[in-house]
């Protein structure tokens, strides 16, 4: 209590809190549509296929009082490949390494076993806080968004469970303050205006990926993967920067596919990538697509290490 006389107590202002967050959950929960919301703008491809995500993907949100660095990690699944057992174990290692871990389940789905699966695997990883996230809200009524937290928490002991949208907005603010609340005080770790710390050759495979995944079918998805060969602004034109990559398919009637009648779907795949490397860059692009197959790749250790996915 302040005695006559004597100046009032400064409130103490909040400390800085930064460090690294991950999202988890079973494939196609809106995992990097969050972290996306999150960042404010895209910095990983989305796709309503599963297992789009390959890669874990840092998205940094910026705040006057906190650096929140989410790391968007692919699905948790039972693997059939070699590419999928790399995927799990890149999950597993991520999980040991951050400070929070958001635990995806959407609102419009049951509580399945995948679910109880990743619960589980949570539940061992022993001294890092987990933030349970009812996503896709906006995809239920009220009275299922409820249900849906009943049996979340029926699943672990969370440090909190929150509901949210990414779509319509709804709470995602309030998904970062929870995050955010288990950081460590510290310093920023990425300087501000940095939104991600991926090369931008990952981020222009990954828009070409996203482009060559609409509309495609069975396990067609899982089949493509894009690597950039080279990327430089033209001589002599600073406003426009070339793009030569290559497009990869496991089989030659998957090729067929991609290229479709007369090459329009290749050609349409091209012009979509196009706009949105066009607005990651800032610049007229010129892009050169070429398909080749690469032989049950999803299997081959050597071409998994010659597309970045490593041990």
């Amino acid at each position: 209590m302040t005695s006559p006389g004597s100046p009032a107590e400064t409130p103490q202002p909040e400390p800085f809190r930064s460090g690294f967050a991950c999202f988890v959950g079973r494939p196609n929960v809106g995992k990097s549509t969050l972290m996306n919301a999150l960042v404010g703008t895209k910095v990983a491809i989305t796709s309503s296929r599963p297992q789009t995500t390959r890669r874990a993907i840092r998205g940094i949100v910026h705040r006057p009082d906190a650096q929140l660095v989410v790391v968007d990690t692919p699905g948790l699944h039972k693997p059939r490949t070699l590419l999928g057992e790399r995927l799990d174990s890149l999950v597993r290692s991520t999980l040991t390494e951050v400070d929070v871990i958001g635990f995806c389940v959407p609102a419009d789905q049951p509580v399945g076993p995948g679910d109880r699966y990743i619960a589980r695997e949570l539940a061992n990883v022993k001294r890092t806080p987990v933030v349970a996230i009812v996503t896709k809200t906006d995809l239920a009524p009220p009275e299922r968004v409820a249900e849906q937290l009943l049996a979340i928490g029926e699943l672990g002991a969370f440090a909190d469970i929150v509901p949210c949208s990414a779509e319509n907005g709804f709470q995602v603010d309030v998904v970062g303050d929870l995050l955010i609340k288990h950081l460590p005080e510290g310093f920023p770790l990425y300087p501000e205006g940095d939104l991600t710390d991926e090369p931008e050759q990952v981020l222009v495979a990954e828009l070409i990926r996203e482009a060559a995944l609409e509309g495609v079918r069975d396990e067609l998805p899982h089949s493509i993967a894009v690597a950039v060969d080279e990327m430089a602004p033209r001589e002599g034109r600073e406003n426009l920067v070339d793009i030569y990559a290559h497009l990869y398919v496991e089989r030659d009637s998957q090729k067929g596919i991609i290229i479709g009648h007369k090459g329009a779907r290749l050609k349409d795949v091209g012009q979509r990538a196009r706009r949105q490397i066009e607005a990651l860059l800032g610049t007229k692009v010129y892009l050169d697509l070429r398909i080749k197959v690469l032989k049950d790749w999803q299997r081959d250790p050597k071409q998994l290490r010659r597309l970045g996915f490593y041990d």
